[in-house]
Formats: C-alpha cells, structure tokens, sequence
C-alpha cells in the first residue's frame, strides 16, 4: 500500500470574522492511498488554534508515508496519532478505500443504524452589520434553509443581541437561530447575552465562555437558551462535559477530533449521555467537507449541521457532489466519498 499527499491553497471569497480571529485563507493538503487497483483519497486541513500548525501537518504526513511504506496501515495510523488534521487525512482515505471496494457510500460503512440519504443544514451568517445579517439569513430562508446560525463576540454584546434581533425579525419565528461566541465572552456578558437571547427565541448557544469553564457554562444552563461545548468538548471530553452538567450539545468537527471514524464514535457516546452531537466542518475543502456530510448522515436523529460552507471559498480542488435542497444536504451515493478526482485539480 503506498500513501502520498500534496499541498494546496484556497481563498476564502471575503474574510470570516470569528471570536477566534480573521480566516482569510485554508492551507492543507490533499491525501491519497493506494492498494493495487483501488485508491483512496483524505484532506488534512490544519486550523491554528484547533490542530496542529500546517508544517506541523505536513511532518508527521510525511512520517505517514514512511510508515506505510514500511510496516503499513496500523504503523501510518500511528504517526499521526497526535496530530488531528493529519489523522483525519489518512484515516479518511483508507475509509474511503475500504468503502469504494465495498462499492458502498462512505456513510454506509460509517454507521449502519442510520442510512438516510439528506441531512439538515444551517445557514451560516458571518459578522456585519445588522442589517447586512438579516438580508443574508432572509436569502437563506428565501433559498430553503430552515435554520441560521450567526458568528457573535467579535463586538460588544450588545450589538450581538441587535443583530440576532434584527435576524429574527426577518426571517420570523420558525425559522432556528444559533449563535457562535467561539468563548469570547466572560460570564456576566454571557450572562446578559444568554437573557437576551431567549427573549429572541435562540434555539442554541455554542461556547459562550472559555474552554475550560465547565462550571460557568453550567450555570448558563437552564435560562431557556441550550448551551453547546464545541472547543469545550475538544479540551474536556464527554464524561467531564456530562459530570459537570455543562452543556445540551457538542459540537463535532472531524478534522479537530482527527477524522470521522473518531467524530462518529464521540456522537454514539455523546447520545448515550443524552447530548445533541452537531457537525460542523472548520472551513475544509471538498473533501473533508464531503466526509463530513457523510459522517452527518451516519449519525440517527441528526440536527441541522454547519455543512454549508462551499460558498465562503473562492476556489476548490475539485468539483462539489453534494447537492442542497429545502435546506438538506443529499448524500453522494456513489461508491465511498463520492468526490469526483481530485488528485490532479
């Protein structure tokens, strides 16, 4: 089996505003296995701040290679135990091996309980004014999304609450609301977020605080906004999460957790303990984006998901196979991811 990777680059179409800092830019590499007549291929695409660096990325895929090369899939698995982007390239190219041999979907191999073929998105709308953010998520409803999800703690809170107001009235009351503060706030202006919120009917609330404030964020609970660990999960794990009483959901994204066979056995753990697991993806490119759909679709009773994300990058490596329709995601049903070849783009 022979294991190899390279680099690519993609502009985003404006810069991301997050709590977290500016996303300008996504850098990562493209992964590829082969056995005999069958490929496979992985995307690894560090994110500063949740996995290891870029060059950080690249040695240990090149540690990957010389393992595969040398002693095989168990030894490539290890060298890049310790690096989540990195982990989640080559464990999704030896899935999606596995499952174009099987002549299977990806999801199918993924998780056998739950073989549905369109999952429900979110919308996502970034920072802005106002107004600007209740035109965008009016389109969105407007294109068939039935939940939006806005990027806050950039500013003060209470711009935050005027922008969620200002969404509300626009898009009305059935349409789901979330809100992202990335942990940007401290507890009394999470504290003052979170009442305002519930007036405008926010149906989630993702990191309010820091990481490591699992007893703040259990105190947020319970004041009719569901509170959801999205860094939370990645510093604490479910059973901390859970002992502390600290959230109604966790948030999953693949390449952070070090790729979808590890995401997807934190969700059956996190619906054991009576937690929401939604997916989201760290601005990836198709591929991993695709994973993540398929992940998405793997996952029984999935909530709307941060799927929907091709449009915030000006270029991809290959051209997109999942399609959106009334706010879903349909599912590739070709023979494992689905994507159409990339190697060469």
């Amino acid at each position: 089996m022979e294991l190899s990777y390279r680099p690519f680059a993609l502009d985003l179409v404006e810069p991301l505003e997050t709590a977290g800092g500016t996303i300008e830019r996504r850098e990562g590499f493209l992964v590829r296995v082969i056995d005999g007549d069958d490929v496979g291929v992985g995307e690894a695409t560090p994110l500063p701040g949740w996995t290891e660096s870029l060059d950080e990325c690249e040695a240990a895929l090149e540690r990957a290679r010389e393992a595969m090369a040398g002693d095989g899939t168990p030894a490539a698995l290890d060298a890049v135990d310790r690096t989540a982007a990195a982990r989640h390239g080559v464990a999704l190219a030896l899935a999606d091996l596995v499952a174009r041999r099987a002549s299977t979907p990806l999801y199918h191999h993924l998780g056998e309980p739950a073989r549905v073929g369109r999952v429900p998105v979110n919308a996502t709308v970034g920072g802005g004014s106002p107004a600007a953010a209740a035109a965008a998520a009016r389109r969105a409803v407007d294109r068939g999304f039935s939940c939006c999800k806005l990027k806050v703690g950039v500013g003060p809170v209470d711009e935050d609450v005027e922008r969620l107001r200002r969404v509300r009235e626009a898009v009305g009351p059935s349409v789901e609301l979330r809100a992202d503060a990335n942990g940007a706030w401290t507890f009394d202006e999470a504290t003052r977020a979170v009442e305002a919120f519930a007036d405008l009917g926010v149906d989630l609330l993702e990191q309010p605080l820091p990481a490591g404030a699992l007893e703040g964020h259990a105190a947020l609970r319970g004041r009719d906004v569901p509170i959801a660990l999205d860094e939370g999960l990645l510093e604490h794990g479910v059973d901390a999460i859970v002992d502390a009483d600290a959230a109604d959901a966790v948030v999953l994204k693949p390449m952070a957790l070090g790729g979808v066979d590890v995401a997807r056995k934190v969700a059956a753990w996190a619906q054991e303990a009576d937690l929401l697991p939604v997916v989201t993806t760290t601005i990836d490119a198709v591929v991993a984006r695709t994973a993540a759909v398929h992940l998405a679709a793997a996952i029984p009773d999935v909530p709307a998901c941060g799927l929907a994300t091709a449009d915030l990058l000006a270029e991809d490596v290959g051209r997109d196979p999942v399609r959106f329709e009334r706010g879903n995601a349909l599912v590739p049903q070709a023979k494992g991811l689905g994507v159409p070849e990339v190697w060469d783009g």
